[in-house]
């Protein structure tokens, strides 16, 4: 599944995929401050996102999606789109 994938699930009529409370933390608990990478990790050369989401039954889940992108600022902006979708 890709981040595209996960939007238009998220994003469209139908119930979305995943559910549940984004576990963020804010930029105080970050001991240098905040990280424009956090959530990021590079595998092979392609942005990945990782996040978890927190479900209503007690129950967490980690979520794992390619950002299908090779550079950086623009795997900044998917990510920022997908949380973004998701915090809400």
């Amino acid at each position: 599944m890709t981040y595209l994938d996960l939007l238009e699930a998220h994003g469209g009529t139908s119930a979305p995929v995943l559910t549940g409370i984004l576990a963020t933390r804010s930029s105080g608990e970050s001991r240098d401050g905040a990280n424009p990478d956090h959530h990021l990790w590079n595998n092979r050369g392609t942005w990945w996102c990782h996040f978890t989401l927190h479900r209503p039954d007690y129950t967490a889940e980690r979520v794992r999606v390619s950002l299908k992108t090779r550079d950086l600022g623009e795997a900044r902006l998917r990510r920022d789109e997908l949380l973004r979708r998701f915090a809400s």
